[in-house]
């Protein structure tokens, strides 16, 4: 029964093919915010600035997989 403010359910699938063992703390945390912590696991995430901005700065550890 919610609106969306975004404008549309945009959708952007991620996988995890890096491991996150010998990278920044930082990195890690990106990891975990993204929904990721184990190696080829998938996630499908909202298509938002925020996102975005987390993929880029771990784009060495993931892929993106669909973008809908």
């Amino acid at each position: 029964m919610s609106a969306k403010k975004s404008g549309g359910d945009k959708t952007v699938t991620v996988q995890q093919i890096g491991s996150p063992l010998r990278r920044q703390p930082d990195q890690r945390q990106t990891l975990i915010g993204l929904g990721l912590n184990k190696m080829r696991r998938t996630k499908t995430l909202e298509d938002t600035p925020a996102v975005r901005g987390m993929i880029n700065k771990v784009a060495h550890l993931v892929r993106v997989v669909d973008e809908a």
